[in-house]
């Protein structure tokens, strides 16, 4: 696996191929990480992965410097999976200057939900991502590949991409789950041993939610109801919600069962999780 620190190592490596797939990743990586890049790999006639933590989508008070740096399993992870070419950006190579140039996604998509309690995340996102691209897919063109976990992250860089006709396909990947059902996140690494017992919490809580909906005829006060339980059980919930796949915007009567997602996001302890069912 060669690893790239600088955008022109990237680029020279990177030029006699014709269709790199990518998989941005922040690093501390676990198999849902590792799932996307099998999942690349046979997408693109090069396999690329990032890692690079990305402070313009962190709020002051967040888990920037904290955030947990896994170099050498990461690495290690990353080669056994097939991973060709890694792009491992320190700050001052991806950004040499300040970034007054930011992509600002719609905000009728992007401030709802995450972006509503993460006020500037979407803005963070995108801004890398786009920048990301530029620099491994900016010559050809190619496919990326982003979990579902992060499901309006995918959204928007979907509709980025749209927009701004990028050459390239963005392609989902499932969400990875432990044998309890806990969606896999980098975060998980944060939770002391009860709170991890605990965590599967919030996908159970999911599952109800979807459940009770298609079969209530009254669906108007069961996210409510949702988040008042997870928060008997200690949780700090931001948001349990059912909306429409297609643009988020909260399901009504009218949507059928199979357009639907339910999305949730709750602290447990001083650890923020996020998860989601399509139903």
């Amino acid at each position: 696996m060669l690893i790239a620190r600088s955008v022109a190592d990237l680029r020279q490596a990177l030029a006699p191929y014709r269709r790199p797939a990518f998989v941005p990743t922040m690093g501390n990586l676990h198999d849902g990480h590792i799932a996307l890049v099998r999942q690349a790999k046979p997408l693109g006639d090069v396999t690329v992965a990032s890692i690079f933590v990305n402070r313009l989508q962190f709020l002051p008070h967040e888990d920037f410097d904290s955030y947990p740096r896994t170099w050498e399993a990461d690495c290690a992870q990353l080669q056994a999976a097939g991973c060709d070419v890694l792009f491992a950006p320190r700050e001052t190579d991806l950004y040499p200057e300040p970034q007054t140039f930011k992509v600002h996604p719609d905000p009728v998509l992007a401030d709802m939900l995450e972006g509503h309690f993460r006020p500037g995340f979407f803005v963070g996102v995108s801004t890398v991502v786009m920048k990301l691209f530029a620099c491994v897919l900016g010559q050809t063109g190619g496919t990326a590949v982003f979990g579902k976990k992060d499901y309006q992250q995918l959204m928007v860089i979907r509709h980025m991409v749209r927009q701004f006709a990028l050459p390239i396909d963005v392609v989902a990947g499932e969400t990875c789950r432990a044998a309890d059902g806990l969606a896999l996140s980098s975060r998980n690494g944060y939770l002391g041993l009860e709170e991890r017992q605990e965590a599967v919490a919030l996908s159970q809580a999911l599952k109800r939610l979807a459940q009770q909906w298609l079969d209530a005829s009254d669906r108007s006060a069961l996210e409510a109801q949702a988040q008042d339980a997870l928060r008997a059980r200690g949780w700090a919930p931001d948001y349990l919600t059912v909306r429409r796949r297609a643009d988020l915007l909260p399901a009504t009567a009218d949507d059928a069962a199979g357009t639907l997602v339910a999305l949730g996001a709750a602290r447990l302890g001083s650890t923020r999780l996020i998860d989601n069912l399509e139903f």
